[in-house]
């Protein structure tokens, strides 16, 4: 896989912020050098979000985010300023963009103190119009001309030094792999793997095992016993699909290492400790307990739908049969999550660290668990205790 073929969510996201008009499309294009984003002297001409997966020299592979102005005005505007802080969640690095036109900085200021992001970097752009006072917004800071090119390249190096590493380790498989290892991979061919394609968790754990020098071996449910009997003693790995987890964990012997794909995204993308944390609160549920289900992508509805169908039909069987269950696809997660009782999210491989990190810290204010697909399986089917992280 070159770095051009990466997936989004192993890519730094750059979310640009800031007023209407204050030259962030056009400091995203002068980045870019590409015409990313409408460039107009007319405030509000960018409504909704704009992202580009591209490369950029002296920064790699990224995705950039062009917002609209946070100071948009009326009820579309709060649409529009709410769609802002959506795209903010999945930030690694938001540049606030100030302009050099104005002398006051302090609605930028208070606006970024409202994120949720560890990684600010202001930026004031039009140096070529106006004289710029950098002392007073808080550090990193720096000033450009997107319209000259003033200070571009010191912009980049500074994006490099607040960006996290995306490539390097951590991986998918932590310190579950090491070079020579066999790993068996179970992987149900069914309504969520279109024939002729494997999904998105499958090939991304796959790739990372070829790269670090281990051996897949890989089998679906039904041929799982034939896979075990062609191995020369236990594998250093079992890998499973969430939904056959306890059919797996049945079939294999106990002292056989196991997890499953999502579990090792949750390790990878979230906090594993309070993922496990929140799944054991699992059993205090009771009738009328509010439980969000949360997926990253949308997609059609099937009968094997593991957010509407399998883990509900597990709640219900296992705890109680009048939990009531909410789900919500891609974007649409409340900022406020405290009417539930638990949150139960998806793998997330649609979705980088800080998106996932994003949401966990919405239900930590809200005081709501959050919990993760395969970590919920594991503990309905009575194997969390048996399976690695």
């Amino acid at each position: 896989m070159s770095m051009n073929e990466l997936h989004s969510s192993e890519r730094v996201h750059i979310v640009f912020v800031g007023k209407r008009n204050s030259g962030k499309s056009s400091l995203i294009n002068a980045i870019t050098g590409q015409d990313i984003s409408i460039v107009s002297n007319t405030p509000g001409t960018t409504t909704d979000a704009v992202k580009k997966v591209m490369e950029i020299t002296g920064l790699g592979p990224c995705v950039v985010v062009d917002t609209a102005g946070f100071d948009d005005i009326g009820d579309l505007g709060a649409m529009r300023v709410e769609k802002t802080h959506t795209a903010v969640r999945s930030a690694d690095v938001v540049l606030v963009v100030v302009s050099a036109e104005n002398d006051d900085y302090s609605d930028e200021i208070n606006f970024a103190k409202s994120l949720n992001c560890e990684n600010i970097i202001y930026v004031i752009n039009k140096t070529d119009l106006a004289k710029v006072d950098l002392e007073k917004l808080p550090e990193p800071k720096i000033a450009v001309s997107a319209l000259t090119g003033e200070g571009l390249s010191e912009l980049i190096e500074l994006i490099k030094k607040y960006s996290p590493e995306k490539i390097a380790e951590p991986t998918i498989t932590g310190n579950l792999v090491k070079n020579g290892d066999t790993v068996l991979l179970v992987m149900p061919q069914d309504d969520s793997a279109p024939k002729g394609r494997l999904i998105l968790p499958q090939v991304q754990v796959i790739r990372e095992l070829l790269d670090k020098g281990a051996n897949p071996i890989c089998a679906t449910l039904e041929s799982l016993p034939t896979a075990m009997d062609t191995l020369k003693g236990a594998p250093d790995l079992v890998i499973t699909d969430s939904q056959v987890f306890g059919k797996v964990a049945d079939i294999i012997p106990a002292d056989w290492r196991l997890t499953s794909f999502s579990v090792l995204l949750a390790g990878y993308k979230g906090d594993i400790g309070a993922f496990v944390a929140a799944a054991k609160t699992i059993d205090k549920l009771k009738a009328g307990s509010r439980v969000l289900i949360a997926e990253a992508c949308s997609h059609t509805t099937t009968d094997a739908d593991i957010a509407r169908v399998k883990i509900p039909s597990l709640l219900h069987k296992k705890v109680n049969p009048d939990i009531e269950i909410t789900v919500a696809s891609g974007n649409d997660f409340p900022e406020d999550v405290s009417g539930y009782d638990l949150v139960i999210h998806c793998g997330a491989c649609m979705f980088n660290r800080a998106h996932v990190m994003a949401r966990n810290e919405i239900c930590r204010r809200s005081g709501v668990p959050m919990t993760n697909y395969g970590v919920a399986i594991a503990h309905l089917t009575g194997i969390l205790d048996r399976v690695v992280i």
